[in-house]
């Protein structure tokens, strides 16, 4: 009798030992399946992903001029940066060659920027250029390899190169392609490249130097590049040359943006070269659920401003 009395206090002593080691606020924590889900999304991360596609970016001619003068290489984003840093990734069209002893000119259809421009691209967040363009090649393949060694070591990425870049982001592969077909037509492997690339991501946009100059509609070719860029599985086309806005168009659903004008460049001559349109994309897992137009306009010399809040 006694035994069974002294193992019942035994146990009880335990317990209570036990209970005065747990940490005081474990009440805090919930028991419920219901507290325990809630708790769980509290830490989950913003599952939407945000891309914004710019137009021409031309860091050479008076555009580098006026900002060396400045000593300012980031004075051509000085008003957009805010925006465009909070994005998860920015795609734009860099129209310049980047090459070491770049002679300054105001004038001239030959490009080129000096290394130092690149900061301006670094301070603005952009993460991802198009290098195939009718400029890229303005200082022959040196040039075009300086060009890819600058923005390497800036840590920007580049397209153009018959290359893929792939970018994860909260879970999700984006793919960035781009092409230049100004002076010639896709070929079966540009397709293929589209291909293939499409099958390692899980969202695929594809920038092209296209179209004519200086006109607000997309010509036949365009269209018929975008339908079968769509076809064979980009999710979504934008397109760069014109240097004016052109129109949207959609196939399966898939956005075609034909041009999206100039964003930096030195074209002060007319309002439509002053004016371009971003884009903003909104992903939710792999799917896009909202499209934004974003308007600037270079209403100081070569550097935009939105013109909406």
């Amino acid at each position: 009798m006694f035994k069974k009395i002294a193992l019942s206090l035994a146990l009880v002593i335990l317990i209570l030992g036990i209970a005065l080691l747990l940490p005081k606020n474990i009440k805090e924590f919930p028991t419920t399946a219901k507290s325990s889900s809630f708790r769980f999304l509290n830490f989950r991360k913003d599952p939407e992903t945000t891309i914004i596609l710019t137009g021409d970016i031309m860091l050479g001619r008076s555009v580098m001029q006026t900002s060396l003068s400045k000593s300012d290489p980031n004075y051509p984003f000085r008003a957009v940066a805010d925006t465009l840093q909070k994005t998860d990734l920015v795609f734009g069209n860099l129209e310049t060659p980047v090459v070491e002893n770049c002679p300054e000119t105001t004038s001239g259809m030959i490009f080129c920027a000096d290394p130092e421009m690149l900061s301006g691209l670094k301070f603005a967040g952009i993460d991802i250029v198009s290098i195939a363009n009718n400029h890229t090649k303005n200082y022959g393949e040196n040039g075009f390899a300086q060009t890819e060694k600058y923005l390497t070591e800036e840590g920007i990425s580049y397209v153009g190169a018959e290359n893929l870049v792939i970018r994860e982001v909260k879970g999700s592969k984006f793919g960035f392609l781009s092409f230049s077909f100004v002076d010639n037509k896709p070929t079966a492997l540009d397709y293929q490249l589209v291909r293939d690339s499409k099958s390692r991501v899980d969202v695929l946009l594809v920038m092209v130097h296209w179209g004519n100059e200086y006109n607000p509609d997309p010509t036949f070719s365009q269209k018929e590049i975008a339908d079968n860029l769509i076809k064979t599985g980009a999710d979504v086309v934008v397109g760069a040359h014109p240097h004016w806005v052109q129109g949207v168009d959609t196939v399966g659903g898939k956005p075609i943006f034909y041009s999206l004008g100039n964003f930096v460049f030195d074209q002060a001559w007319s309002e439509e070269t002053k004016t371009g349109l971003a884009i903003r994309l909104t992903y939710r897992d792999n799917k896009l659920s909202k499209i934004e137009e974003m308007p600037v306009y270079m209403e100081n010399f070569a550097q935009p401003k939105w013109t909406t809040d």
